[in-house]
């Protein structure tokens, strides 16, 4: 009697076939939202009896290393230096595939995303600077530029149909030219100072690692060994360690060992020896020819992806439901004295965060598409108008775990302007959400609903 199919919920991964855009977009919306409940529970710690806890968890010291190299950092540090890297190389993978195969790969089609983000970045350090055009509080000008992916998508995706689903094109491309604007900021202006024989070593790491991208190399274990390398050396040369994640994501091949034409016949020829070797025994732990063919059948589909687009989605997942929730638990916990909410909201730093983010991303976004579009240099999408883009402005604003991180190295050493920079970034990002969610709810097309 033949055994009885069993299929388990999970085990239904022929029938998910979904476009490398999609699962981005799926997975930065459940991230975002989880992202926004862990924000919410450092905020509950932060303001309540587990504060000198909290403070002391985060302050804990922790070694790794070997008798005579060891790093030692607090946990803070490491979550901010060593897990953040991670969501760099992620951030680096989404950027060289949009730049090669993406939604930037088209430079027409790219155009209004690129100037959108521009406009993006540069309205909002332009308000911070006419705030604090000096002194210590200045070098938070950087904090209100980055716009937080995973939020912004959240927020848009919970319009569901209201909106046209190029709409959320539109802002991926957008938040990953902004994520590259963030980053080349970092590299360029948050730099501590230079230590010239370690950024040699970084340097060297670097030649290395593309010396393996030209040879050929598409075994991923050489590259993420090299990594961690490149990593220790951008630790101790002043540039910001996480930055060694962009240079090794960049190094990764994008193009797979497999063309097409390969792999469908390699494909074709293993499904007849399967159906074979299945006629003669149809419990595959029974039979071994069976079981190699299906292995060499997987093998196979490794070999036809490039190595760059299956560590991103591999890193993906922990990326969107570890570190980034843990960075928020470590770095949104923010004591706030209801007393004086009216003088925290007008101090210096803060407002000019706040209004950088919710006002100059508006008149960044929405003001420089416009005028791109009137003077031809680019054109809207079909189904996007004004109106649209204006929601995105306002979503833009959204600027969480990039501006936090700005925020953690422009003050590292000022604790009152850091605990004013975050106080700024929530603010600012509550009020942009809100009010972009609301905007695009209430002029929706009903058609598109």
């Amino acid at each position: 009697m033949p055994e009885r199919e069993y299929v388990a919920p999970w085990e239904r991964a022929f029938d998910r076939v979904l476009t490398p855009l999609e699962e981005f977009i799926h997975r930065q919306t459940t991230s975002g939202v989880l992202l926004m409940l862990c924000a919410v529970v450092a905020l509950i710690i932060a303001n309540g009896p587990w504060y000198e806890r909290y403070l002391h968890l985060l302050e804990l010291p922790l070694t790794v290393g070997v008798p005579g190299f060891q790093l030692s950092k607090s946990l803070h540090h490491w979550i901010n230096d060593g897990l953040m890297a991670m969501f760099f190389f992620v951030v680096g993978l989404e950027l060289k595939r949009e730049i090669l195969v993406g939604e930037l790969a088209n430079v027409r089609q790219a155009m209004l995303p690129i100037i959108a983000a521009v406009g993006g970045m540069v309205m909002p350090v332009l308000i911070y600077m006419a705030i604090n055009p000096e002194g210590h509080t200045f070098d938070g000008w950087g904090v209100p530029m980055a716009t937080d992916i995973a939020f912004a998508l959240g927020a848009l995706a919970l319009l569901g149909n209201r909106v046209p689903k190029s709409l959320l094109t539109f802002l991926v491309a957008l938040a990953i030219v902004d994520d590259l604007g963030a980053v080349v900021v970092i590299a360029l202006f948050y730099t501590e100072s230079i230590n010239v024989a370690a950024l040699t070593l970084a340097g060297a790491m670097l030649l290395l690692l593309i010396s393996l991208n030209l040879g050929g190399i598409r075994w991923p274990l050489p590259y993420l060994l090299l990594g961690v390398v490149l990593w220790i050396a951008m630790l101790k040369s002043g540039v910001h360690a996480t930055l060694a994640g962009v240079f090794l994501a960049f190094t990764i091949p994008m193009r797979p060992k497999y063309d097409p034409v390969r792999f469908v016949e390699h494909v074709s020829r293993l499904v007849d020896e399967i159906k074979a070797a299945y006629r003669n025994e149809e419990n595959i732990v029974r039979n071994d020819r069976l079981r190699s063919r299906v292995h060499a059948l997987e093998e196979g589909a490794l070999l036809v992806q490039a190595p760059a687009q299956i560590l991103e989605r591999k890193l993906h997942l922990p990326t969107a439901y570890l570190v980034i929730p843990i960075f928020a638990l470590a770095n949104a916990g923010i004591p706030i004295d209801f007393a004086s909410l009216g003088s925290i909201v007008t101090h210096p730093v803060s407002m000019g965060i706040t209004l950088g983010l919710v006002v100059g991303k508006l008149v960044g976004i929405s003001g420089f598409s416009w005028l791109a579009v009137k003077l031809g240099v680019t054109r809207l999408p079909h189904d996007i108008d004004f109106k649209h883009l204006i929601g995105v402005g306002l979503m833009g604003g959204i600027g969480f775990t990039m501006s936090i991180f700005i925020a953690e190295l422009g003050f590292a050493h000022l604790p009152e302007d850091l605990l004013m920079a975050k106080t700024g970034v929530l603010l600012a990002s509550l009020v942009a959400g809100i009010s972009g969610f609301v905007w695009l709810y209430l002029t929706a097309d009903k058609k598109t609903a």
